[in-house]
């Protein structure tokens, strides 16, 4: 069976909870297994990640055109989304625990934006199937 837009992208979302999962508790002050800024740089390059080829798979799904702009809205959400990856990386190595809440707080919300875009445009499109061969 084929995978539709909608599944693709919650497939990534799926993906992204447990670094997200992750990235709460880093905010919590709960010890990781490195480098705090190393970590919060993986686990936040894994969701930029996930977030990106989700993006990727709602724009080829809507590619008849049906969302002008939609390329360009997914862009600068992305690019935040980077941006705020990048600020708590640099309140981790800054060693400043309520920078790094309010950053990862930032992160997870543009996230969660994001998905509910994806969503809201893509996630209820219909499955592209083959076409059933003839009888034989």
């Amino acid at each position: 069976m084929a995978m539709t837009a909608g599944d693709e992208i919650r497939d990534h979302q799926a993906r992204c909870q447990p670094h997200m999962f992750r990235l709460r508790m880093l905010a919590r002050g709960e010890a990781g297994s490195g480098p705090l800024a190393v970590e919060v740089g993986q686990e936040t390059g894994a969701v930029i990640a996930e977030a990106e080829a989700s993006s990727r798979a709602a724009l080829a799904a809507g590619a008849d055109g049906s969302h002008p702009g939609a390329g360009t809205f997914l862009r600068v959400r992305l690019d935040r989304l980077t941006t705020a990856a990048g600020q708590a990386i640099a309140a981790a190595q800054n060693e400043n625990p309520a920078d790094l809440r309010l950053h990862l707080h930032r992160f997870e919300a543009l996230t969660s934006a994001i998905w509910a875009v994806q969503d809201s445009l893509y996630g209820q499109l219909p499955s592209i199937r083959p076409e059933p061969a003839p009888p034989a």
